[in-house]
């Protein structure tokens, strides 16, 4: 099992979208010096995830967010997993 994943950056606001098998493996190494693009947005908090059965539905999930990022359907997609603010 897969899991499409949103983080947010707690110093400048802005989110990174991913994909992993151990959510909790993957957080750590977002919040240590271990990945490279996010590094300097640390801490990080995750705000969303949503499983998903296979590598590729997790793969195309993470595009599909992606293309939605910073518009009206993100915005929707965190309001309806109750996040209260994106």
């Amino acid at each position: 099992m897969y899991f499409v994943y949103i983080l947010k950056s707690l110093k400048d606001n802005k989110h990174y979208i991913g994909f992993t098998k151990n959510i909790d493996a993957r957080l750590t190494r977002h919040n240590s010096d271990n990945v490279t693009s996010t590094r300097h947005r640390r801490p990080l908090k995750l705000i969303y995830k949503e499983h998903c059965g296979t590598y590729s539905e997790a793969r195309k999930r993470e595009i599909e967010i992606k293309k939605m990022k910073g518009g009206i359907q993100f915005k929707e997609l965190l309001k309806n997993a109750g996040v209260a603010q994106w």
